[in-house]
């Protein structure tokens, strides 16, 4: 009886076991099946080397063992791929081998490093409209700018080749004789770079182009909800490293959230932290820095305005005023937030500006069609009813969009808010969604007072013809930004400029001008070649 039993135990056994493994099997199946990438529309996402679970770690091999983490696509909300992130220990081991790879980049010639920068721009051009599909796809930006991201990175390896022959401090005079006074750059060592999800690959671009010409390695820490854009980034430079037997852990990679950024920040070995986000996260990342005497980049917040004269172009101001503040749905550090207008135009403006907004074609962002896609997270969606909410309360008036729209994905309606004071908190609020306040003013002296009142200090801009007025904008009592344009928005700058702000916006630099002193360090050199040594300030010490 006993046997009996048992047998028919152990039978029961294995039929339970044999219809829980058919089970768990078929989940793990309908998971995969399920995800984006197994999908015939998006296999092209194997163009980029990605797959259904993709190591987050890269430090001349890849690897990964922390928490696994999904993408999701922001038009439809439906999972893209995994991505396995660092740990803390990966962490340790990929600055070590960072550190390491730093020894070998420092000894090539800046010439020649930036050879490997040309490569690393031709690598990109050739992916160009594969890589800038999965930013639309990962992001939620529209195809056009997806791809336009990319053109950043490569324009920016371009202007970093040139820059290549060009590093180099000044020979002074120096008032002893016999003596050579000049300027001498390196290289800091390691950049830590900590991006954000509205500009996954070209931020990173910006730093990681000026930070290698200049000598530099990478570490990078991507956004956590656009892990398959670093990877995929990291991928192409990768091979490029690998192609010329140079360490792969030049550019490392250690995807991951708050404790590998925080562990960036805190560590004496990475030399310069370049972050980017929300100003909130920079002012911890600039304070923990700060307090190991450590050197830091900060590219944060930016509540801009454009500012419309009596004067101005109006044909000029509409397109302006709408690609700034719908562009990219209002995810630009440089969307334009607040359109102060003349009391002469403001009714106009209000009107056209508003006919425009109605006539923005909203979809899917990879169908070239589309000029507005969804808002990146559901979060963000949250954040953008609190907003409108908030300013209801504070006496404004939705007179276009307000709701969040009934279809798949993070879709809300681009939004124009009128009738708020401009020291309103709200209007005083950078939320980083496709909301327009428009404010109402009488004079220059007020437009340019209400400009600079805000904390942030990113982007600018006022329209006019006036010639006398737009040199007081951009002279010491005009615009306290660090982009002071005319007649164009307050969005779209090019890489040939110094990128950056000041107050809140964090000061720092990035892309063209002088921004590669952000990257290395300066000695004052004084030598000494003939068989005197008199002393500076004509001092005597005999």
């Amino acid at each position: 009886m006993q046997r009996c039993l048992t047998l028919t135990f152990a039978r029961r056994s294995r039929l339970f076991l044999r219809n829980k493994f058919v089970t768990v099997h078929c989940q793990q199946t309908a998971a995969m099946s399920s995800l984006l990438i197994n999908q015939p529309k998006y296999s092209w996402l194997k163009e980029l080397g990605l797959s259904e679970d993709n190591p987050g770690v890269y430090n001349g091999s890849w690897g990964g063992s922390g928490e696994v983490i999904t993408s999701y696509c922001p038009a439809n909300n439906e999972p893209i791929a995994r991505v396995t992130q660092a740990t803390l220990g990966e962490y340790e081991e990929t600055v070590q081998k960072a550190k390491e790879a730093w020894k070998v980049w420092a000894d090539i010639p800046a010439p020649k490093r930036g050879e490997i920068v040309r490569q690393i721009g031709d690598a990109l051009r050739k992916k160009i409209k594969v890589l800038g599909s999965l930013v639309s796809l990962e992001m939620g930006k529209i195809y056009v700018e997806g791809v336009g991201e990319v053109q950043e990175y490569v324009d920016v390896c371009d202007y970093a080749v040139g820059l290549s022959r060009m590093i180099g401090g000044p020979i002074l005079p120096s008032e002893r004789p016999g003596h050579a006074l000049l300027e001498q750059w390196n290289p800091v060592g390691l950049v830590g770079i900590i991006t954000a999800f509205n500009f996954p690959v070209a931020v990173y671009g910006w730093n990681n182009a000026l930070a290698l010409t200049c000598g530099n390695v990478c570490l990078w820490k991507g956004a956590p909800t656009t892990p398959l854009t670093s990877v995929a980034v990291t991928k192409i430079v990768a091979e490029v490293l690998e192609q010329n037997n140079l360490p792969g852990a030049i550019c490392s990679m250690t995807c991951g959230g708050a404790d590998i950024g925080s562990a960036m920040a805190k560590d004496e070995r990475v030399d310069l932290v370049s972050f980017t986000g929300s100003t909130h996260v920079g002012k911890m990342v600039a304070m923990t820095v700060q307090e190991r005497f450590g050197r830091n980049l900060l590219e944060l917040g930016g509540n801009n305005a454009i500012i419309v004269f009596e004067d101005a172009d109006l044909n000029l101001v509409v397109p302006s005023a709408v690609f700034a503040s719908v562009g990219t749905a209002g995810q630009r550090c440089t969307t334009t937030r607040r359109l102060i207008l003349h009391e002469s135009v403001h009714d106009a403006v209000v009107e056209r500006v508003t006919k425009a907004y109605k006539q923005v074609r909203i979809g899917d962002p990879w169908d070239p069609n589309t000029l507005y896609g969804p808002l990146h997270t559901k979060q963000a969606v949250d954040q953008y009813l609190a907003a409108i909410e908030q300013a209801k309360q504070q006496g404004g008036t939705v007179v276009c969009g307000g709701k969040v729209m009934d279809r798949p994905g993070n879709y809300v309606e681009p939004t124009i808010i009128t009738g708020l004071a401009h020291d309103a908190p709200i209007v005083q609020t950078e939320t980083f969604v496709p909301i327009l306040y428009v404010l109402k003013f009488k004079t220059e002296e007020e437009a340019f007072a209400w400009n600079n009142e805000v904390k942030q200090g990113l982007s600018s801009s006022i329209f006019t013809k006036d010639m006398g007025r737009v040199f007081r904008w951009l002279g010491p009592k005009g615009s306290d930004c660090g982009i002071v344009n005319v007649n164009i928005p307050t969005s779209g700058a090019e890489i040939g400029g110094a990128f950056g702000g000041e107050k809140h916006t964090g000061g720092g630099r990035e892309s063209g001008s002088d921004s590669w002193k952000q990257y290395m360090r300066r000695s004052t050199c004084t030598i000494n070649y003939s068989k005197d040594l008199p002393l500076a300030q004509g001092i005597k010490f005999e």
